[in-house]
C-alpha cells in the first residue's frame, strides 16, 4: 500500500510499504477514505518531537471502513464507517476507566521511553513517534487499529465524511480547550492561534456559553475564519497585546486563555527571537511566546488551558504570575473517546459542521507538497484533507 512516511526532518515521502494485518486479537484493520495533516504533524516534520525513525507512517487524524477484524473484537464488523480517535485507549485501566483515555497506561509498548523524559507515559497515539508507542499512523490506504473494541467509533451513512473526520481529534481538542476554561455564561475567552484547534476552540467557547472570544493570529486569512465564527480578532505581532487586551477587557484581563499555538509560537518581542535561537541550535524544543502572553494577560483568578502541543523542557516561563495571580493551569492530550457521542449529536442537530475548517483537498501523493503549504501558511491553508484512494 501507499503511506506518508517521515524520512528526516522537513523531509516525508509517499512509499510503498507493506498491508497491515491483524496481530492482536483485539486489532482491525482500517481502510482509510480520508485523513488529515494537523498542526502537531508540523513538530514531527520541523524534527522537534524526539525518536521519529525513517520510514515511520504519520498520521492520525482519519476514518474509514473496517476490512477486517480480530477474534476478540464483538462491537464492529466489516463494512462499519467509523472514525478512530488518534489516542490508543485500552478502556480497563484505573485512567480509561476514570475517562482519561489520553492517559491510558497500557497502550504505549514503549513507555520507558517516554517515562525517562516524562515520568510517566502518556497513552500511545498514532504515526506521533516511537516514545509514543511507534505506531503506524493513518496517512496511509490501510491502519491497523489496536483496542478496537474499545476506539473505533461509528457514524452514520446521513453524514460525509468531512463532517465527521474531525471527531478524531481537533473537534475534541477544542471542545476540551474550551471546557477546561470552566466557561461561565457571559465570559471573554482569549485563543492564540487560529489554526485548526484554535477554530475549533473559537466555536465550542460559544457553544459552551462564553459571551465573547478574542482570537489572536498572525494570519489575515485564519483571523477572518474566526471572525466568520463570531469573534473578535486580533494580530498577534500587536507589540502591546497585553495592553490591548487589558483594555478590551475593562482592565481585568480576559477570565480564561487558550494557547493553541504550543511549541512553535512566533511573537514580536526578544523572547522570542530568544526560543528560535535556542531552538535552531538543537539546545531547546519549545518557542513558547504564546504561552508567555497567556499567562501574562489572563485575569487574576482565571484559567489558561493549553491544549497546543509542548515537547521538552520550557525556558523562562512567567511562572511567578502564574503564582501571584492565583490561576488555574489545564492541559493534556485530548481524551477524545469522552466526547464523541456529545459531539456527534452536536453535529447531527446542525449546531456545527466541521467542514468550514478545510480549505485544501488533495490525494494522498499530493501529501509532501501538502505539508510545506501548511507549514508555511501559503495559498491561504488552514486544513488539508487527504482521500488515499
Amino acid at each position: 500500500m501507499r503511506a506518508v512516511c517521515w524520512e528526516s526532518p522537513n523531509n516525508v515521502r509517499v512509499e510503498h510499504v507493506p498491508d497491515p494485518a491483524i496481530l492482536n486479537p483485539r486489532d482491525a484493520v482500517v481502510r482509510v477514505t480520508s485523513t488529515a495533516i494537523c498542526g502537531s504533524d508540523l513538530h514531527l516534520l520541523d524534527g522537534f518531537i524526539p525518536t521519529m525513525e525513517s520510514g515511520d507512517i504519520l498520521g492520525h487524524e482519519f476514518m474509514g471502513e473496517v476490512v477486517d477484524v480480530g477474534s476478540r473484537v464483538d462491537n464492529l464488523k466489516k463494512g462499519d464507517r467509523v472514525i478512530v480517535p488518534f489516542p490508543i485507549a485500552c478502556g480497563n485501566c484505573f485512567f480509561c476507566t476514570h475517562g482519561l483515555w489520553s492517559c491510558c497506561d497500557n497502550s504505549n509498548p514503549n513507555a520507558w521511553m517516554a517515562e525517562k523524559l516524562y515520568g510517566y507515559t502518556a497513552s500511545g497515539l498514532f504515526g506521533y513517534s516511537h516514545m509514543l508507542g511507534g505506531y503506524a499512523g493513518g496517512q496511509a490506504e490501510y491502519v491497523r487499529v489496536p483496542f478496537a473494541d474499545v476506539g473505533p467509533f461509528k457514524v452514520p451513512a446521513s453524514l460525509s465524511d468531512e463532517q465527521v473526520l474531525f471527531l478524531t481529534d481537533i473537534f475534541p481538542t477544542g471542545y476540551m480547550a474550551a471546557e477546561n476554561c470552566g466557561i461561565q455564561a457571559g465570559d471573554t475567552i482569549a485563543v492564540w492561534g487560529c489554526g485548526p484547534v484554535g477554530q475549533f476552540a473559537i466555536r465550542c467557547a460559544f457553544l459552551l456559553g462564553a459571551g465573547r472570544v478574542i482570537a489572536i493570529d498572525t494570519v489575515p486569512e485564519r483571523r477572518r475564519m474566526a471572525a466568520a465564527g463570531g469573534a473578535e480578532t486580533l494580530d498577534s505581532m500587536d507589540s502591546d497585546l497585553f495592553s490591548t487586551l487589558r483594555d478590551m477587557t475593562g482592565g481585568l484581563g480576559p477570565d480564561a486563555c487558550i494557547d493553541a499555538v504550543g511549541m512553535e509560537a512566533h511573537g514580536p518581542h526578544l523572547d522570542y527571537y530568544y526560543d528560535k535561537i535556542k531552538t535552531m541550535a538543537m539546545l531547546s524544543t519549545d518557542r513558547i511566546s504564546a504561552l508567555r502572553s497567556a499567562l501574562h494577560a489572563c485575569r487574576k483568578g482565571g484559567t489558561v488551558s493549553v491544549p497546543g502541543v509542548y515537547g521538552g523542557w520550557l525556558d523562562k516561563v512567567p511562572f511567578g504570575a502564574a503564582m501571584n495571580k492565583g490561576l488555574t493551569i489545564k492541559t493534556g492530550q485530548t481524551h477524545v473517546h469522552r466526547y464523541l457521542p456529545k459531539l456527534l449529536r452536536h453535529i447531527e442537530n446542525g449546531d456545527i459542521d466541521p467542514s468550514f475548517v478545510i480549505t485544501h483537498r488533495a490525494s494522498l501523493d499530493d501529501a509532501p507538497a501538502m505539508y510545506k503549504t501548511f507549514r508555511d501558511k501559503k495559498d491561504g491553508c488552514v486544513k488539508v484533507v487527504l482521500r488515499p484512494h
